[in-house]
């Protein structure tokens, strides 16, 4: 059998298991398994693959057909240009929460040594992100689950910025030192925020696989910015900022809630190139 056979096989597999993506995944898999990037996958299309890596592969599409995410099998998912490691115990960094740390990063341009705060960390990959771009940042990282916790700070290790990251476990703000109260720029969070009685509408691959304490909120799913808006002007400095992925349709709601409250000098949405409303941020009074 040759590397294209294989590839040709995996994709119709796939397809016929109702992946939205066959042709994506079955050479994410493929690649995978043959250890090789994409420009020597398809220079080696037709030489042999051997018995191993056909049987490997073969284990690997039944895995996703399961509806494991390809993401979780071969273990990593790339944000913001950097790789991160993920599993079970964190949420797949998605391309929208790029928006996130885009925002962030613009707010911080001409700050000295900011202080940055990540709430619901996960992967680490907003942390790490905001720390490689903001290369005089010092970030402070919680969430509530230790095995989120122990991810996010191999990726810090790995992408060499670890002595500039504080990871802490514990609830949104709870685990942040008092030392840190008052002095924040930025503290961006995404938080979980998908209803949970729309949790049986999700794809199968997010709601049977991903952790849902990182998806689902109670009611409406906004509860968790409620609570941000009303708990992170005591950490920031006068003039911080707090910026919040939202779901489908909630950027007006959580935009209310900013301009409700008394503390908050300015707020607005931040939207995707889809033109969706994405991100939420409010800035404190000065």
């Amino acid at each position: 059998m040759t590397i294209k056979e294989a590839y040709l096989h995996g994709r119709e597999h796939l397809a016929a298991s109702g992946s939205m993506e066959p042709a994506l995944e079955a050479e994410m898999l493929l690649r995978f398994v043959l250890g090789v990037d994409r420009a020597r996958l398809y220079t080696h299309w037709d030489g042999g693959i051997a018995d191993a890596s056909w049987a490997r592969y073969q284990g690997l599409l039944e895995e996703r057909a399961g509806g494991r995410p390809v993401h979780y099998i071969v273990g990593e998912r790339e944000f913001m240009g950097r790789a991160f490691a993920v599993d079970e115990r964190v949420m797949i960094p998605r391309p929208e929460t790029e928006l996130l740390v885009e925002v962030a990063v613009v707010r911080l341009r001409g700050h000295d040594r900011p202080v940055i705060v990540d709430i619901g960390t996960g992967s680490g990959c907003i942390a790490v992100s905001l720390a490689a771009l903001v290369p005089t940042a010092l970030v402070y990282a919680t969430d509530f689950s230790a095995g989120a916790v122990a991810l996010a700070a191999a990726a810090a290790v790995r992408h060499g910025v670890a002595a500039r990251i504080t990871f802490l476990q514990g609830d949104l703000l709870a685990a942040l030192p008092s030392a840190v109260r008052g002095q924040v720029d930025a503290l961006l969070s995404n938080p979980p925020y998908v209803p949970e009685g729309r949790a049986a509408s999700l794809p199968r691959e997010i709601r049977d696989f991903e952790p849902r304490q990182a998806l689902l909120a109670p009611g409406d799913g906004m509860g968790f910015h409620r609570r941000l808006v009303s708990t992170a002007p005591a950490w920031l400095r006068p003039g911080g900022m707090l910026a919040m992925e939202v779901g489908l349709d909630q950027a007006p709601a959580v935009l209310r809630m900013l301009d409700e409250a008394r503390w908050w000098a300015s707020a607005g949405v931040e939207r995707d190139g889809a033109g969706i409303g994405r991100v939420v941020w409010g800035v404190a009074e000065k």
